[in-house]
């Protein structure tokens, strides 16, 4: 078996380092090349992803000459924003029916809410692609749209049900469609296929090259990103990292599944408030131009399964194939996955789906990885502001960060301004998930979590079953994942 590459953060960051522009060299520019600043800031970030460079790039948009600096405790795109898979799309972070229940609660009109929360997700895909190319960020963004396929009846009743579900949540009728099996294949040639639906909103974008590009335009806007500087505490007022203290009027936290390391008085920051699951990815060697006939994926469309264990996937600028799917989801005491080095019995079973799909190809994985996602008790992403201490949070995108990152930069600017606008309205404001039970409690759910789903996987795939696994079924509801 060909030896492949096994972390070193992930291949989207691997290769940035050899491309060349600014991007391959940010990180070698900014590590230690100046000090922290002595004179107060207007704001600072904690956190050098995706939330955090978009919220720094937006400020500085808004407010030409502010004093805005990022901290970074290893380099911009370490955590997730560096590892995902690259799906633009237009999926809320959380339960819709979880955040309609909060809006009820509030005497708002629950089904109002999420459909007001879909249509920001949707403008933020156009918001962030406009963007991009005023601002001449080559990250391969391309619109071609997500396609999951069902590889059993059972997970063709759920498309059709999301189907359902998605129109009556906000979606444009034109931007969904179910797909028979025969429209599947002429899209890519996934021989189990039975059927589909392609949602045409989403893009494919590279992740390092969207973070590199990102921070090469905030800079140009006179943004201070320090990596390799530690935060240690959150306080109103300033930040303690371990080169020294920064102080600033406002102070946005953007750590994300790295939330639980560093000491802060904000509200939702806590070890049991937010915890890192684990999702491993793995990249193909280039494939030639006669398989690439036979697949097809001539639109390049993100690729997603129906499956409870589901995998995501994209085929690259370069013509491979990148897929991904959770692994070993959680380590004890929420342990964080460092460089991330994957295991070789998660890398079998992505191998394996990726044989599924494509029995006739033969291919070779050069670079296996694994990230962390921020999850919360009830797997939905919360803002909050305090305007007492001048402190946001941002917090728990489950998997679907690309895209919300964005509109939650947006909506912690709007909040730390005092402006009332629809963005501050949306049901992921203020946001209580609750907290995870303690360990090896919270160890156990996740794991026996995850085993259900996989058992209910093979049960369905193994008797071609026409229904959703009550496995599967009593697993969602476990998890607070059941609409």
């Amino acid at each position: 078996m060909t030896a492949y590459r096994n972390g070193e953060i992930s291949h989207w960051m691997a290769a940035s380092r050899t491309a060349d522009g600014p991007a391959a060299d940010l990180s070698q520019r900014q590590r230690g090349a100046a000090g922290l600043p002595d004179e107060e800031q207007d704001l600072v970030i904690v956190g050098g992803g995706l939330t955090g460079l978009w919220a720094a790039y937006l400020a500085a948009v808004d407010s030409p000459g502010a004093k805005i600096t990022v901290l970074e405790a290893e380099e911009v795109g370490y955590g997730a924003s560096g590892r995902n898979g690259g799906w633009l799309s237009p999926l809320i972070p959380g339960n819709r029916a979880v955040y309609a229940k909060a809006a009820r609660r509030r005497g708002e009109d629950g089904a109002a809410a999420v459909a007001s929360f879909q249509r920001e997700m949707n403008g933020a895909i156009d918001d962030t692609l406009r963007i991009l190319e005023e601002e001449g960020i080559q990250a391969d963004q391309h619109r071609g749209g997500h396609l999951r396929v069902a590889t059993t009846p059972a997970a063709m009743k759920r498309l059709e049900l999301t189907h359902a579900a998605d129109l009556a949540a906000g979606y444009r009728a034109e931007d969904i469609e179910l797909l028979d099996a025969e429209a599947v294949r002429k899209r890519i040639a996934i021989r189990p296929a039975l059927g589909g639906m392609l949602t045409r909103t989403t893009a494919r974008v590279d992740p390092a090259k969207l973070v590199h590009g990102l921070a090469a335009v905030a800079e140009a806007k006179d943004v201070r990103i320090l990596e390799g500087t530690r935060a240690t505490r959150i306080a109103p007022g300033a930040v303690t990292t371990e080169r020294g203290t920064v102080r600033a009027r406002t102070i946005l936290t953007c750590l994300e599944a790295y939330s639980g390391q560093v000491e802060s008085d904000a509200r939702g920051l806590g070890s049991r408030d937010i915890i890192p699951v684990n999702s491993s990815m793995v990249v193909t060697n280039q494939l030639p131009a006669r398989v690439w006939e036979r697949i097809g994926w001539q639109d390049r469309e993100c690729l997603g399964d129906a499956a409870h264990t589901f995998v995501y996937a994209q085929r690259t600028a370069d013509d491979r194939i990148a897929i991904g799917g959770r692994g070993t989801p959680y380590a004890f005491n929420s342990g964080t996955p460092g460089r991330g080095g994957v295991d070789a019995r998660t890398v079998r079973t992505l191998r394996e789906r990726l044989h599924l799909f494509f029995p006739d190809v033969r291919f070779t994985i050069e670079h296996a990885w694994r990230g962390a996602i921020g999850v919360t008790r009830d797997w939905c992403a919360g803002i909050t502001f305090d305007p007492a201490t001048g402190i946001g949070v941002a917090r728990g995108f489950a998997g679907h960060g690309v895209t919300a990152t964005q509109l939650a930069a947006r909506t912690l600017l709007d909040r730390a301004a005092g402006r009332d606008t629809a963005l501050t309205r949306l049901p992921w404001n203020d946001h209580d998930s609750g907290r995870w039970e303690p360990e090896p409690l919270r160890w156990i759910g996740v794991h026996a979590m995850y085993r259900l789903f996989g058992f209910a996987d093979r049960w369905e795939e193994s008797r071609h079953s026409q229904d959703t696994s009550l496995i599967a079924r009593f697993g969602s509801r476990l998890a607070g994942l059941s609409e």
